[in-house]
């Protein structure tokens, strides 16, 4: 997978690229949220039309009404949606009790919910990038309810 952020991490922690996100962060969930955590692209885009990005559900809803000025440019809208995932999945990590990241072998980042159901967040972000759906509050309230 692709996290343009990630090669930027991986120099600041001697990383080669050959790692898995898993690998990478030796298994320390706390590394991992706080990888998946930066969502650099979506917060300065977001900030650009005056939305600080708090890292809870009312940001999300916030997001939801943004304008999508960024379906203008194709080459970032796969990079905002990418990050607009990451960003719901840290909302739900650090708000929903028993949520936490979990990374597929692949590399792959999901949340988990405490009842086992796993959550694509990238997945849902780049629909939500591309077609305005699902909403990210909208996914977010469903992990609250799980």
């Amino acid at each position: 997978m692709n996290i343009p952020f990630l090669d930027n991490w991986r120099k600041r922690h001697g990383g080669d690229g050959s790692r898995t996100l898993a690998s990478a962060v030796g298994g320390d969930a706390e590394g991992v949220a706080e990888l998946l955590s930066e969502c650099e692209l979506l917060r300065v885009r977001a900030g650009q039309q005056g939305l600080e990005l708090d890292d809870t559900p009312a940001s999300l809803e916030a997001l939801d009404q943004l304008p999508p000025r960024w379906r203008d440019d194709p080459e970032e809208l796969p990079w905002l949606g990418n990050d607009a995932g990451l960003y719901l999945g840290t909302v739900i990590v650090r708000t929903v009790r028993g949520a936490a990241w979990h990374v597929w072998p692949g590399g792959h980042p999901v949340v988990r919910l405490a009842s086992g159901r796993e959550i694509n967040v990238v997945e849902a972000g780049l629909g939500w990038a591309v077609h305005g759906s699902p909403e990210l509050s909208q996914v977010y309230a469903e992990a609250a309810e799980a």
